[in-house]
């Protein structure tokens, strides 16, 4: 009975904390890009491009919500946040290009380099980019998450959910949110911060008065080495 109760409860435990930020979080993601609060600045969350020999399939609907947003006037620039961990891997330079591939200028995006965890894109929005309002761009039961830890860190956000991928790989990865969701309970319980903070940096936003969202310069540049 001792054996089977020690399994029950913490399973109970992480149940209950994944029910109770989806609650919490649920009238604060949005489906409809024409729905979406306006805020300054889209969060949106880094992943990698390819997953094993073929693509990630949570990857281009995060893109293109993102730029749909701006398109839509809802945020004025974009922070992506992701990791840049080596030399020949940088989320944040790869999502950039493909922002700007859907019309997005590079002018209005700014890019976070060390945004290794969902924890660090959503504290260092704050503490290094000083973003107090902000929505939030990413997968809905992952978007519920950051909204979690936002809350926790004081920021007024909100969330626009990028698409799904098919159910036999969502629910693979929903699976794995039961567990990060209890991970990040406990960092923010112990006062857990990001790997690093740095200096303190701005968010490039398009001028309230620009009525053109897509129509600036979106030259790339030659992405950073590390």
């Amino acid at each position: 009975m001792l054996a089977a109760l020690a399994v029950l409860v913490p399973a109970a435990g992480i149940l209950g904390t994944d029910v109770a930020i989806s609650l919490l979080s649920s009238r604060q993601i949005y489906e409809d890009v024409d729905s979406v609060p306006e805020a300054p600045v889209a969060l949106l969350l880094g992943t990698s491009k390819q997953q094993g020999a073929g693509p990630n399939l949570f990857y281009r609907p995060r893109i293109e919500a993102a730029a749909n947003l701006y398109h839509a006037g809802r945020v004025r620039g974009i922070l992506v946040s992701g990791d840049n961990a080596t030399r020949h891997y940088n989320e944040p330079w790869t999502m950039r290009r493909d922002l700007i591939a859907l019309g997005v200028p590079a002018a209005y995006i700014t890019l976070d380099y060390a945004g290794f965890r969902t924890l660090d894109s959503v504290l260092r929005a704050k503490a290094v980019f000083g973003q107090a309002r902000l929505v939030i761009v990413s997968q809905r039961f992952h978007a519920a998450r950051a909204l979690f830890i936002a809350r926790h860190a004081g920021i007024r956000a909100t969330a626009f959910a990028a698409a799904d991928p098919p159910d036999g790989r969502y629910l693979r990865i929903r699976l794995r949110e039961f567990l990060a969701r209890a991970v990040a309970v406990t960092d923010l319980l112990s006062g857990r911060g990001p790997r690093f903070l740095g200096e303190p940096e701005s968010v490039a936003l398009r001028p309230d008065t620009d009525p053109s969202p897509g129509t600036s310069d979106s030259t790339e540049a030659t992405p950073p080495t590390d």
